[in-house]
Order: C-alpha cells, then sequence, then structure tokens
C-alpha cells in the first residue's frame, strides 16, 4: 500500500488528528496493513503484547472467557479505534482476546515502534492513557450494575450504552445502534444468559421501546427505554 494512503487512513484516527503530514512520516514506513476475515483471532489474552491495531474497517470483538469457557464481551470495536490501550514501557501481555466479526481493514505496528514514537509526542500518551482511563471507568460501572439492578435493569442499561457509544440519531427521540450484534453476544456483555436476554427484548419490543430496522440493526427510544429504566 502506497504510503499517500496509509497517512490518509491514519489522520482518521483521533490520536494522530493533530500531527502533520510531517510529525507522522516516521511512523508510515513502519505501519503494515492487512485485510483479516471474520472469526480471525488476532490475539489471545494473556499473550506478550507485540503490536499495537488500528482499525480502519469492521468489526472486532475484545472478550475474555473463564475457566468454563464462558464468554464475557469487553467492547465491539469499531473503525477510528485503537488498541489495546494498555502496555507501553514495560513487559506486558493482551488483557484479553480480539477477534474480528465483521471482514477488517487493519494497520498494525509493533509495540516498540509505537513506544519510540510516542516518546516524541507526549500529548499522545496524553490521549491513550484518557481513553484507558475512560475505559477502565466503563468497566467498573459495568461491574457495578451486576450487583446493584437486576438482568432486566442491566440489559436496559446495556442498551442505552450501546446507544450513547454507537447510536446515530433518526429523530428526536429514536436512534439507530450502528453495529450488529446477536441474542447470545449481548448476553455475553452483561454476564447473562441468552435466554434470558431474547425475553426481555421480546417485552421491549412489545413495549415500543426497540426494534429493528431491515438490516437487523436495532432501533432505540432512548426517552422511553430510560424512562423504562426509571421505573
Amino acid at each position: 500500500m502506497k504510503n499517500d494512503k496509509k497517512r490518509e487512513m491514519l489522520h482518521k484516527f483521533a490520536i494522530f488528528q493533530q500531527l502533520n503530514d510531517y510529525e507522522v512520516n516516521p511512523i508510515i514506513e513502519k505501519l503494515e496493513f492487512n485485510k483479516y476475515p471474520s472469526e480471525t483471532m488476532l490475539f489471545l489474552q494473556n499473550e506478550t503484547i507485540t503490536k499495537i491495531f488500528f482499525l480502519v474497517a469492521g468489526q472486532v470483538k475484545v472478550f475474555r472467557t473463564n475457566f468454563d469457557g464462558k464468554e464475557q464481551i469487553i467492547n465491539i470495536l469499531q473503525p477510528s479505534d485503537m488498541f489495546p490501550h494498555q502496555g507501553f514501557f514495560r513487559k506486558s501481555h493482551y488483557p484479553a482476546n480480539a477477534q474480528v466479526i465483521d471482514d477488517a481493514h487493519l494497520l498494525t505496528m509493533s509495540i516498540n515502534d509505537f513506544e519510540q514514537f510516542i516518546l516524541l509526542y507526549p500529548t499522545i500518551s496524553e490521549k491513550i492513557y484518557r481513553m484507558l482511563g475512560e475505559q477502565i471507568s466503563d468497566l467498573q460501572n459495568r461491574l457495578e450494575a451486576k450487583f446493584l439492578f437486576t438482568v432486566h435493569e442491566q440489559i436496559i442499561m446495556q442498551l442505552m450504552r450501546l446507544t450513547k457509544i454507537y447510536g446515530q440519531k433518526i429523530n428526536a427521540e429514536e436512534y439507530k445502534i450502528t453495529i450488529h450484534f446477536t441474542n447470545q453476544e449481548l448476553a455475553n456483555m452483561i454476564g447473562s444468559s441468552r435466554e434470558t436476554v431474547s425475553r426481555t427484548l421480546t417485552l421491549l419490543r412489545k413495549d415500543h421501546l426497540i426494534s429493528t430496522d431491515d438490516s437487523g440493526l436495532w432501533i432505540v427510544n432512548y426517552p422511553k427505554l430510560k424512562q423504562a429504566f426509571a421505573e
């Protein structure tokens, strides 16, 4: 791939948007571009971190598994997401598994090359630590929800969370969640069963709080969903 195309892709990521072409040139040659089909494992939990990934197109699922093999989805990454956010300047391991769920285009760079680059630009380090802080806060909130709310409430909270992150406004009340996920994947996000999630979604659809479009994306009436959570 030509350097100009790599540079164009790189400028779509928040941490590089304030850097000019001259400033990003040192890493252009070190970037590799690859296409990965659905279900490809990019890395496994506890493997030594060797690469940093920049998602250009597609979707990537980040998840952990317990001793029984049960999956807990941590995040569903979208284009312009960088991952992982941790492990810089020390020998570390990938904190979870990462798997392609929609055919993905990725820029990758060795962790060593990226560390050398961000040493030149402290503002990038600040952005990375800010993103990591937001991620930790989000995980803490989801952990607290496990103890404080019913499964029904947790499902509503997760739909609200997904709407805030991936919601595309349709009108004054409705938002389209612009990522595909199955009932099982939603269950894995909150640590519940697919059957429980399916029953709850059926009830929410019956009450006209959620629906789906022709492509299977969820449409959420956010004000009504928020009111249902408060009741």
